[in-house]
């Protein structure tokens, strides 16, 4: 079907149910029909008179949307551009049957609609929520007060605001609560019954208990992209500002063996528990591609077996299929890393492992080596692959582990690019925050630039992007929610698992005019771990069984077991906790005296404790905040531990850490990159029931090693078939050029880009040929491939520069600590003072 007849630029859309019927698993194309025709229920239900005026009245939208061009001139030129939405088959799908469900049933069920990328599915949140604030029972009385529309980004997502705002119907005023108002403006709509309300999760912590009474008032609450943080204290308080508690009173009575009036409704652990579980006035509508096992447990449908399912399916395998969505994993290459580290010093000190493995491999990652070695791949990929697709205007990501080492591929890229006199690359980063590498500071307005030298503003960075640049280097940043078709190519040089690596690939899917196929190139993950991500979404996701609540008792008990705290703790702490009435100015105080005895029972036991300890606490508070989302334990005892552990995890310090100090210590002796897979990694069509992983952390004694034996377990996993040719040569060509007197006259008289392209290549090939006459076979790989002789030029340019600059004449140890200390201030653990 089409909306628009243009001649042979008509733009059809497939309107099938899916190859097993509409909101189910399956793939393009329709079931077969033992009455008739596969096709007829295009006449026999979508045209017949009732649908038809259906659609025509609550479906059909005219989009009218804005796009601002900046002219040569300075000026802003505005063209409107015009488009008929019409439902695509499972839109019209899930928003009828959802409708007739909660016209059957009432308020008070939850539901999952797993819909792919490529669903359209802020247009079947836009529907669904006009459907139910206009939705009325039998009696002709609204089913919901106010329907109320929640994304857990915490900026407002301008698509979705923009689609349910656009939608012209006359129901009554909608509310979005942007970052331009507060969250008393969300108790405001809220409390004067706004019909649509539109905000972010984090916006209901400050005024759960601000909202008026909401006894006799149900509503509708529609999830964008329901994952884990459903389960957090801001989904916590979501539920104690709406949720109508008097049916969990009377159950809480039942079980107390009480009368209702019995009961203190003003008991603050009362009113807490009370909001546990699910409530007959809330009925939840989470969307999203990706369910986890907790998304699937909470909103899901629990089948007679115990299982879980979403209520209404567009499985990925059937956005492919129908052609909304490309495949990102047709075209897919891995590389490895293989490395040797070598000790630089005779000492050999015993080391956390786990901390110190993390600073070694640091070290190799942001080593100026493997950078410029990745850099010139990722430039000639653009060159052979990008650039050719989407008629010239294919664009390439690249993703990095961390800030630094943004920045740092960001320089080198732009000095390959530079150095190779190509004019049609222009890079832009991506990263929030300042980073600090060595004596620079950067930030991403900083960094980005402008072809007439004026600098680029964060927000301006996606738009830039999109008109005048084609390569994006990202470091946490645009790899969620990022929308841009002409994205073709993706370099990943980052670890990603799970729901993680779906939505970053994803970025990817997005498809437009030209746009055929897709490029991943991957320096960190095998194709197993993306097989692994992908596969329990490529069709239905579903939970086999709830989580065992009995597990929580068990974490309870291996807590008690330590000693650090026991039951008269509890009900010290919580008699100040719930003392009627607002706390008062010394409430803190008091707590905080209550709990001091047991953070001192707490540092008598050793490290490694104190360290399971804090573990298990954290286990304990995750899982009750998912369980009571779900169920209503009405365990006062556990409650009341719940609270005494929330307070006391935040009076437990972290243990002081000895600072690890491998400052000279190391050296990469050996390095290559090898090509381990090209080719389609294909997902199956299979049974697509999901079971969650078992795996558990790791629950050991955090283990102390040698340093030799951390490096040989390195060493061992990284390890490939060198030869001489591989070994890294800088050390050497450091010592010689750093010696060279005539050099470093010219570095502090010449600024860096002089420096760099004209007198360092010099100076360079005459230390490389000495050092060759002296050691040929060490030698001999870098006269034979210009590539190795370049980046390893170019490695060293930048460090020799700095160094002759600020007078510093040090050996080839120096480069490694200041790489060293550099990537200690990158990395999340803390390491000491």
């Amino acid at each position: 079907m089409t909306t628009r007849l243009e001649g042979k630029n008509t733009y059809f859309l497939p309107f099938n149910q899916g190859s097993n019927g509409a909101g189910n698993d399956g793939g393009k194309g329709n079931p077969a029909n033992p009455d008739g025709y596969p096709t007829s229920y295009f006449w026999e239900y979508v045209f017949q008179k009732d649908s038809m005026m259906d659609i025509i009245q609550k479906f059909i939208h005219l989009q009218v949307k804005e796009e601002k061009k900046q002219m040569p001139d300075g000026s802003e030129q505005v063209t409107k551009k015009k488009r008929l939405i019409f439902p695509r088959y499972h839109q019209m799908d899930v928003v009828r049957k959802l409708i007739a469900d909660v016209k059957k049933e009432g308020a008070g069920r939850n539901y999952l609609i797993q819909h792919s990328a490529g669903s359209g599915k802020s247009n079947s949140i836009a529907w669904t929520a006009y459907r139910l604030a206009s939705l009325h029972d039998s009696n002709d009385e609204s089913v919901f007060s106010s329907v109320v529309v929640v994304t857990d980004r915490t900026v407002l997502d301008e698509q979705l605001q923009e689609t349910i705002s656009g939608f012209d119907h006359t129901i009554g005023s909608v509310e979005t609560i942007d970052d331009k108002k507060n969250s008393k403006d969300l108790r405001d709509a809220i409390n004067n019954g706004a019909r649509i309300i539109v905000t972010t999760l984090q916006k209901f912590p400050v005024i759960y208990q601000e909202v008026d009474k909401v006894a006799g008032r149900n509503f509708a609450i529609i999830v964008d992209e329901a994952h884990s943080s459903q389960t957090g204290s801001s989904a916590m308080k979501l539920k104690a500002a709406l949720a109508d508690t008097e049916a969990a009173l009377r159950e809480y009575a039942e079980i107390e063996g009480k009368a209702e009036d019995e009961i203190d409704r003003n008991d603050k652990l009362v009113q807490e528990m009370l909001t546990h579980g699910k409530h007959p006035n809330l009925s939840f509508f989470a969307f999203t591609a990706t369910p986890k096992p907790a998304t699937l447990e909470m909103f899901g449908s629990q089948w007679t077996d115990g299982s879980f399912h979403p209520f209404h399916i567009y499985s990925m395998r059937q956005a492919i299929e129908e052609g909304f969505i490309l495949d990102v994993l047709q075209n897919y290459m891995t590389y490895s890393t293989c490395f040797k580290i070598a000790k630089d010093t005779p000492e050999n000190p015993e080391l956390p492992e786990s901390r110190a493995t993390k600073i070694i491999k640091k070290y190799e990652k942001l080593h100026p080596y493997n950078i410029s070695q990745k850099s010139q791949i990722i430039v000639e990929t653009f060159r052979e692959t990008t650039k050719q697709k989407i008629g010239g205007k294919g664009k390439m990501m690249v993703v990095t582990d961390s800030r630094l080492a943004a920045v740092r591929y960001f320089h080198e890229i732009k000095r390959y690019i530079r150095e190779q006199h190509y004019a049609d690359m222009d890079i832009l980063a991506a990263f929030s925050g300042t980073v600090q590498d060595g004596d620079e500071e950067y930030t991403e307005a900083g960094l980005n630039v402008r072809k007439d030298g004026s600098h680029i503003s964060e927000s301006q960075t996606k738009e830039e992007f999109h008109d005048n640049f084609n390569v994006l280097v990202v470091a946490e940043k645009y790899q969620t929610g990022f929308d841009e078709p002409l994205l073709h190519t993706m370099i990943v040089d980052k670890k990603l698992k799970n729901v993680k690596a779906v939505q970053t690939l994803s970025r990817l899917n997005r498809t437009c005019p030209g746009k055929v196929d897709t490029f991943v190139l991957d320096f960190a993950n095998k194709k197993e771990d993306i097989l692994e991500a992908f596969q329990p979404f490529y069709q239905e996701t579903s939970l086999e069984q709830e989580v065992n609540v009995d597990l929580i008792y068990q974490t309870e008990k291996e807590l008690l077991d330590y000693a650090i705290y026991n039951e008269n703790d509890i009900r010290a702490f919580t008699d100040i906790w719930n003392h009627p009435g607002k706390q008062d100015a010394t409430a803190m105080g008091k707590m905080t005296s209550v709990l001091k005895p047991v953070a001192d029972r707490y540092n008598l036991k050793n490290p490694e404790e104190r360290y399971q300890f804090r573990r298990q606490v954290r286990k304990l508070l995750r899982w009750y905040s998912y369980i009571t989302q779900v169920v209503r334990m009405f365990d006062t005892d556990m409650h009341k531990e719940y609270l005494f552990l929330s307070y006391l995890i935040g009076l437990l310090p972290e243990e002081k850490e000895e600072p690890i100090d491998l400052e000279g210590k190391l050296k990469l002796e050996y390095y290559k990159l090898q090509k381990t897979f090209e080719g389609a990694i294909k997902l199956e069509k299979v049974d697509g029931q999901y079971v969650p992983s078992k795996k558990q952390g790791a629950q050991g004694i955090r283990q102390k090693s040698t340093l030799d034996e951390i490096l040989d377990k390195i060493n061992e996993k990284y390890k490939g078939q060198f030869t001489d040719g591989d070994r890294v040569m800088l050390g050497a060509l450091h010592d010689k050029l750093i010696a060279d007197d005539k050099l470093a006259s010219s570095a502090r008289t010449s600024d860096p880009r002089i420096f760099t392209e004209s007198i360092f290549p010099s100076a360079f090939g005459n230390a490389a040929m000495e050092s060759y006459m002296e050691a040929q076979d060490s030698y001999s790989s870098l006269f034979e491939d210009k590539s190795k002789y370049d980046a390893v030029m170019s490695a060293l340019a930048g460090v020799i520069y700095r160094e002759m600059r600020s007078k510093k004449t040090v050996d080839y140890r120096k480069i490694e600590r200041d790489e060293q200390v550099q990537m200690v201030a990158e990395e999340p653990v803390k390491y000491g003072e």
